[in-house]
Formats: structure tokens, sequence, C-alpha cells
């Protein structure tokens, strides 16, 4: 990325406990190559502690605290963030969540919450963003989906699922309306990743006792080269499409997952 003028907002900035997630990970990374960045989450002290990482390097974070599914929070995140660093030019959609379960375990309430984060809130800012890029010129949007939006992993997550399908579909659809003014989207689809989520949401599938040793063994048993990803090798996939070096490459997906999906 390499430049000091622009602004990066990360979306699901903060991990949701020790350790490294995918959103943690890219704010680094992205402020690492000089952009500024706002590191955005539903918990405060998540987005503090990305922010404290970002410090320590050198680089400049503004962390904020707000809900992604509501209007209101949002309009106030933005006005805050451009007033400290000016307007925004990339998005990175990385805000999500999920429910293990199938049809019969998944109700229309969490398929709706579900729904909420992970779809709506794209359209939320996109709507807010996207016309500040298109009066600058230029813009750019990386979403984050997961390889459970175009195969089936193994265990049912019918909402996170369904729901990271549409968000695929989504960021397609912004590529094309947008690519002749300049604005490029594109998504990462990240596979089995060793972040802190899988111990809080999908550890349960793997093992009857959520013993991680358990669940970290069967989960690099899935995949051909033998482990899971890394958070840093999923945030160097979302840096590349957010950089400069990505300037012709929009509308597309860029999979992260050691090649699990070509198993299926």
């Amino acid at each position: 990325m390499n430049d000091p003028n622009k602004v990066v907002l990360v979306a699901g900035a903060g991990s949701s406990a020790p350790g490294w997630s995918i959103g943690k990970a890219t704010s680094v990374l992205i402020a690492q190559s000089g952009a500024k960045v706002i590191a955005l989450d539903c918990n405060a002290d998540a987005a503090r502690a990305t922010a404290l990482e970002i410090e320590r390097i050198g680089g400049t974070c503004l962390p904020v605290q707000g809900d992604i599914t509501r209007p209101d929070e949002m309009d106030r995140v933005l006005k805050t963030a451009t007033e400290r660093f000016g307007p925004i030019s990339t998005l990175i959609a990385n805000a999500g969540i999920g429910k293990t379960g199938g049809i019969q375990e998944t109700s229309v309430a969490d398929l709706q919450r579900i729904q909420q984060t992970n779809v709506e809130s794209l359209l939320l800012l996109s709507k807010r963003l996207i016309p500040g890029m298109i009066e600058r010129g230029a813009g750019c949007i990386v979403s984050v989906a997961s390889v459970a939006g175009i195969r089936y992993v193994g265990y049912p997550h019918l909402a996170y699922s369904v729901t990271k399908a549409a968000l695929i579909q989504m960021t397609k659809l912004i590529a094309h309306e947008y690519a002749d003014r300049n604005i490029r989207a594109n998504t990462v689809i990240p596979g089995l990743i060793d972040t802190p989520r899988i111990q809080k949401n999908v550890a349960a599938a793997f093992s009857s006792s959520s013993d991680m040793d358990e669940v970290r063994e069967k989960r690099n048993a899935q995949v051909p080269m033998k482990r899971m990803g890394t958070a840093w090798e999923v945030a160097h996939a979302i840096a590349f499409l957010a950089s400069d070096q990505a300037s012709y490459i929009t509308g597309t997906e860029l999979i992260v997952d050691g090649g699990l999906t070509g198993k299926y």
C-alpha cells in the first residue's frame, strides 16, 4: 500500500479472545504499510488492543467501538473517523458472526441476526462510503467471507454459510456496478484458520469436550497441506487486494485455504 494518505476502515478489527484474529492481523499489516487505520469493533477493549499493537510498530490507528448493524452508530463512527483522518479510501468488511447447526437448530431470528452482521453491514457501510469514493475518483472494498460460503465444510453451519455466500455475491455486484468509477471490490475466502474464533464458535463441532488439541488435530487433518492457516496468511491476501498492486483486480475472489476447496 505504502501510502500515508490512505485511510482504511477495518470492520471487525479486534480479537474475540487473546491471540491473533484475521481483523487484528490485517489492521497491523495495513498500518505497517503506512496507511492510517480505523480499528472498528463491537468490543471497545478489543479495538484498543489492536490499536496498541499498531502503535507498538509506529503506525497510526484510531480505535472505535460500534455496532456495525446500527446505522446511527455507523454514522457516529464515520464522522469521528473522517474528522480525525479525512476521507476513508478503503473498507475491509471483516466483521462476522455465526452459529453452528442446521435447519432444525437454526431459527429465523438466528438467521436474521447473523444476516445483519455478515451481509447488511456491508450494504450499510457501502451506501455511506461509496459516494465519497466516487467523488474522489477511487476506492476499494475487500470483504472477508469463508469457504463455508462456497462449500460444505463437514459440519452444519447453515446461517453462517448462507450469509457468507450472500456476502460474496454482494461484493461482486458492487464491483460490477462501480468498476467504471475506479472503485474495486473483491472478496477473500479463508479456509480453516487457527484463530481465537474456533475456540468460541466451532470447537463443539469437532470435539464433544471442546478439547482444543483434538479440535486442532481434526481441523488440520481436513486440509491437504495438513495444517490450518494463520491469521497472518489471510491478512497478507487482504492487504494485497487493498493495495495499488491489485489495481486491475475487481469482482473476484481470492481463496486462502491450503487446498481445502479442491477436495470437494
